[in-house]
């Protein structure tokens, strides 16, 4: 088993929502790796809604600026709010990040290392299967409401 690998039943289903085709097939192939799933790849709005539409997802790496404007958090909290997606922001543009975080767990600064995208998704993992919130990985901006007391979160 590759290093890192999740367990049959452990691996997200997991939405890339990124405009630079070259970054989304480096964590694509990092994602895959790990044992993950890769349901498909966005760099637009609509594309990502569309993606979350036909499949289930369990995490979204959403970049805030894509290739119809910084529509990140727009996408974030539809996903959130409507399909109950966990989110995780990939962005240049950390002041972009709305107040609450749009509901997203936290946000992952650019640029970044393979091992960024594997401590933010085994982050993810832990918080979605167990309901752990576990220590932030390096780099790693944790959104203000899993500050919260462990007995109030409810994982998505």
């Amino acid at each position: 088993m590759p290093r890192g690998q999740m367990t049959d039943g452990d691996g997200l289903r997991v939405l890339i929502v990124e405009d630079e085709a070259i970054l989304a097939l480096e964590i694509e192939l990092v994602l895959r790796e790990l044992g993950h799933t890769v349901v498909g790849s966005a760099m637009d709005a609509a594309r990502a809604l569309t993606l979350a539409a036909e499949h289930a997802v369990d995490l979204a790496l959403i970049d805030m600026n894509l290739r119809d404007g910084p529509s990140g958090p727009e996408i974030a909290r539809r996903l959130v709010g409507e399909r109950r997606v966990n989110v995780i922001f990939l962005t240049a543009n950390p002041e972009l990040i709305p107040d609450g975080f749009a509901g997203a767990l936290g946000a992952l600064p650019k640029p970044f290392d393979e091992r960024g995208i594997q401590g933010i998704v085994e982050f993810a993992r832990r918080f979605i299967r167990m309901g752990e919130v576990a220590a932030p990985p390096r780099r790693f901006r944790l959104a203000p409401w899993l500050l919260t007391p462990p007995e109030e979160i409810k994982p998505h």
